[in-house]
């Protein structure tokens, strides 16, 4: 396992409030309690190893498939339906949706190799992932990938009530593989796939994913 460069200046800067806090505490607060001291540093530890946790990467052996469709990110399966995305193919499609709680790891990868067709970033507000309205009001990016077989699957990031930013590293024109780092949302936060109709889906309502692991769907 690693942790991820979206972290280093989070982490850090956690790390040093919580070593200032404790020893502002322990010279003017708590300086004859040491039971006080004890439990602040206890609960100053805990929360520096959830803050580390939440960029964590662990070590996966990834899954490959050229009509294959990966899941971007960890979380759990929360809308399998057929809609109508109007943003860039304005037809029809095959939506998948991954709520990431701020437990799960939260690194985005691409789901198919290709080429970035299509790429935009949204300014948006902050509706709690579920919300019906956050795909289309909430921040967020959308990335359309065209596969060697000419498919094109779109992903968007959407940020969450608690997450406050979306990281990308694609951008139009660029070659992608399948499981590379596409992004990061930091703190809790919800991916979209929309795929072909034909597209035979591979998972269900609830099912617990794994980024660059879990096969969502196949093409034809």
């Amino acid at each position: 396992m690693r942790l991820h460069r979206e972290g280093n200046t989070i982490m850090l800067t956690t790390g040093l409030v919580l070593l200032t806090v404790n020893l502002l505490a322990d010279i003017y607060l708590f300086s004859d309690n040491t039971t006080a001291i004890a439990l602040l540093a206890v609960a100053s530890v805990i929360l520096f190893v959830l803050v580390v946790q939440f960029f964590r990467i662990p070590n996966r052996l990834l899954t490959t498939g050229e009509n294959q469709v990966i899941a971007p990110a960890d979380g759990t399966i929360v809308v399998i339906e057929e809609t109508e995305e109007g943003e860039y193919f304005k037809a029809r499609r095959r939506q998948i949706s991954i709520f990431m709680s701020p437990l799960n790891v939260h690194v985005n990868r691409n789901p198919v190799s290709g080429i970035v067709r299509y790429f935009k970033y949204y300014p948006g507000k902050y509706l709690v992932a579920w919300h019906p309205k956050s795909s289309t009001e909430n921040e967020r990016t959308t990335v359309v990938i065209e596969s060697a077989s000419g498919v094109q699957v779109l992903m968007r990031q959407i940020a969450g009530a608690v997450a406050r930013r979306i990281i990308w590293y694609v951008k139009e024109g660029q070659p992608v593989e399948q499981g590379d780092e596409m992004g990061f949302i930091k703190f809790g936060s919800r991916v979209d796939i929309f795929l072909p109709l034909d597209s035979d889906v591979l998972v269900k309502i609830g099912d617990r994913t794994k980024g660059g692991v879990t096969v969502l769907a196949d093409l034809k």
